[in-house]
């Protein structure tokens, strides 16, 4: 398979190139970012793009794709709801649509989290944003699949890239083991969702949208 990643630097986004990397059904690994990472692996190719709002000028790099993993988001924490919504809906559906020009039989997984509004009407800012994120896509790609995880625990030596969630992972991560022990559909790693991310791309899933749950499920 050749792989688009978005959102490699982050916590899922790390777990889910470290999982691609091991998968001997992966033979090219396409991460898009904005600014170099410095990391280094056959698999994988570094393609920076510094509007990602238009993905015009490496559409040949799109193209010959069969799934992509678009794990890039940010905290809404401090944000107004239009650099919230450009960043989190504005920058997914760019890229779907790029996606959908290039490799119109690509799987799409998204993720978006518990809780999130699918009908853009609740109070909660963020989860209406990503409801509409979600709804869009659904409508726009038949092979787009979202991914709704809860806790997620790290695994590997992978940790939160932003200060936000690097202050609640301080406080919540030495629990997370017990807890996924305790609760193991409920609770995900890191390596689980890399791992049912390429399970939905190989096979498909049994349905569009996966609760905690139908992750742990679909990546153990």
């Amino acid at each position: 398979m050749k792989v688009l990643l978005f959102g490699a630097s982050g916590m899922l986004g790390q777990g889910v190139l470290r999982e691609c990397v091991l998968a001997d059904d992966v033979h090219e690994i396409v991460s898009i970012v904005r600014t170099p990472s410095g990391s280094r692996h056959a698999k994988v190719r570094e393609i920076v793009v510094r509007n990602f709002q238009d993905f015009t000028p490496v559409a040949r790099e799109l193209a010959g794709v069969d799934a992509c993993f678009f794990c890039l988001g940010v905290s809404s924490v401090g944000m107004s709801e239009d650099d919230y919504r450009r960043v989190t809906h504005d920058f997914t559906l760019a890229a779907a649509k790029a996606l959908r020009e290039a490799s119109p039989g690509a799987t799409f997984v998204y993720v978006s989290g518990q809780g999130t509004d699918s009908t853009e009407s609740g109070r909660s800012m963020w989860a209406r944003v990503k409801g509409k994120t979600e709804n869009d896509l659904l409508a726009l790609l038949p092979k787009a699949v979202m991914f709704r995880p809860g806790m997620v625990r790290a695994k590997h030596g992978i940790r939160p890239r932003s200060r936000v969630y690097r202050a609640g992972y301080a406080v919540l991560g030495p629990l997370l083991p017990a807890a996924q022990a305790l609760f193991p559909r409920h609770v995900v790693s890191t390596e689980q969702v890399g791992r049912a991310m390429l399970e939905a791309a190989r096979h498909g899933a049994s349905k569009r949208v996966l609760e905690s749950p139908d992750i742990a499920a679909l990546g153990t």
